[in-house]
């Protein structure tokens, strides 16, 4: 599996280009900014991109979202009680950042267990809440890979006291669903650096 970070946007969000190796079709996941950026890779890489997905509605992982769907023809994907934030920039938080052009709708509402198909590789959707409502992570089985948006990062959690968060909801996310993959499961966060599921486990201060 092809993975490539680049960090991007005003927050410094991690987006990361998915490439299965033997198709190359590819899945751009968060793309929050620098969309210019995002396309260029896209194209080093010679990828065919077949899903925009965002792991939730913050302005911060969308905000390219417009561009890279028109440059891609790539459907947009989030889960389904996110999908408001899209469109609507008090819930999104998009005020924060000033005028900013607004997301597409989305293509396809995604929820629990379904699967997206990038090439050979399928990235399964698990519903992690807790940071906002529809909070999703995208597991990459077969590759032992999962990318938690903003649930879980290195030695830290998302934030909960954005409206919709709940701090009990994303401790019963990270302990029920993320610390129940094996734990040499490399974890690619919204934000920083990545981890493994087993390192979290006996280290991150917040789930200890």
């Amino acid at each position: 599996m092809i993975i490539k970070e680049l960090v991007v946007g005003p927050l410094q969000t991690n987006c990361y280009i998915v490439g299965c190796e033997e198709t190359l079709k590819g899945a751009v996941i968060d793309p929050g900014g620098s969309a210019d950026e995002i396309l260029s890779e896209v194209e080093r890489l010679g990828l065919d991109i077949v899903a925009v997905i965002n792991t939730h509605g913050h302005v911060d992982h969308v905000l390219a979202n417009r561009e890279v769907k028109e440059a891609t023809g790539a459907p947009l994907m989030i889960h389904a009680q996110d999908a408001p934030m899209l469109t609507n920039p008090m819930k999104g938080l998009a005020f924060l950042l000033g005028r900013v052009r607004p997301s597409p709708r989305p293509d396809r509402l995604l929820a629990e267990g379904d699967e997206v198909e990038v090439g050979q590789i399928k990235l399964t959707v698990l519903h992690t809440p807790g940071h906002s409502p529809g909070s999703i992570s995208l597991l990459a089985a077969q590759e032992g890979a999962v990318f938690s948006g903003d649930v879980l990062f290195r030695m830290s959690i998302g934030r909960t006291d954005l409206p919709g968060g709940s701090f009990e909801t994303l401790m019963r996310s990270i302990k029920e669903v993320l610390f129940s993959l094996p734990d040499d499961t490399i974890v690619y966060s919204g934000h920083g650096p990545k981890t493994t599921v087993g390192f979290e486990k006996s280290n991150n201060p917040w789930v200890r």
